[in-house]
């Protein structure tokens, strides 16, 4: 038998970013809305852990120990006493390095896959402890909605939202590091004094509202700055969005995807039509949210 779990891409339509740690992370307000691109995540016995991949970018992705993937399996075993022997097969529609938390949301499918697959009875809380365990932004996958994740991201609190929100997603011609886009960010903070990270008021007035037209307004994201540092044609990508009618853009969390927010499916649908054709980035897709966190398919 094999278990398969659908897990989706997030955007993140606030990002307040704190001053760095003591222990290297930041402190964030992260308002997470997950969006309906997903990875597929099968686990089968095996004879021992093995991971393999298809999709896209799927060249892009680590099959050794050190993927995530198969990191949560290793901490899921290890909590219950029992080997990892398993294949994990990840069929990938979610960018690589793009900055939606692709390589997190196969974390978080595999665990719900791997605890289907071995009967482990893990609890909801404990799922989540060992989402956090393995990156900030992996209990988010599990959750999925929307959520504001504080700490480095991985304390939730879920959201309410009171409508769908249409997005395009371009991708770009390269991916980008989130531990380089952070060091950048220190570099330009230099001197600065940072506030401490919270969540804007109409951020979360605009979701429980399910109003496009006032999130447009409400959307930040303090990595972008570092983000279009390091890889400046971002902001081509950015304006030529705007140019053809979407509500607003930015670079979706570390980047080097841009997200841009649109009135309903079919301005959506125009936005990225125009992107593709614009020469600004590799591809565009569209997407809506929120979207379920980690299913069981």
């Amino acid at each position: 038998m094999s278990v398969t779990v659908r897990v989706p891409a997030k955007v993140n339509v606030q990002l307040a970013v704190g001053q760095a740690r003591a222990d290297g992370y930041h402190d964030l307000a992260n308002v997470f809305l997950a969006v309906s691109l997903y990875d597929e995540v099968t686990a089968t016995p095996a004879d021992g852990l093995r991971v393999t991949c298809e999709g896209a970018d799927a060249g892009q992705v680590p099959l050794d120990g050190t993927n995530l993937a198969a990191r949560a399996a290793t901490a899921l075993a290890e909590r219950y006493g029992r080997d990892p022997a398993v294949h994990l097969h990840i069929a990938k529609d979610i960018p690589v390095a793009g900055g939606m938390a692709g390589g997190s949301a196969d974390a978080a499918g595999a665990l719900l896959a791997c605890d289907a697959l071995w009967g482990t009875g893990a609890s909801r809380a404990e799922l989540l402890e060992l989402c956090a365990e393995l990156g900030s932004d992996v209990p988010f996958g599990l959750v999925g909605g929307a959520a504001l994740g504080t700490g480095r991201g991985e304390r939730l609190v879920e959201l309410a939202v009171g409508g769908e929100f249409h997005w395009v997603f371009a991708q770009a011609g390269r991916g980008l590091s989130t531990p380089a886009v952070y060091r950048e960010f220190d570099r330009l903070a230099e001197g600065r004094e940072i506030p401490e990270p919270a969540a804007a008021q109409p951020v979360l007035d605009a979701l429980a509202k399910g109003d496009p037209d006032a999130l447009a307004v409400a959307l930040a994201n303090d990595l972008q700055p570092a983000a279009l540092s390091l890889c400046p044609e971002l902001s081509d990508t950015l304006a030529a969005g705007r140019a053809a009618g979407a509500l607003a853009a930015l670079v979706s969390g570390s980047g080097p995807t841009t997200a841009f927010l649109a009135a309903d499916a079919r301005s959506a649908a125009e936005v990225a039509a125009v992107l593709r054709a614009s020469g600004t980035c590799r591809e565009a897709r569209t997407a809506s949210g929120p979207a379920p966190g980690a299913t069981v398919l």
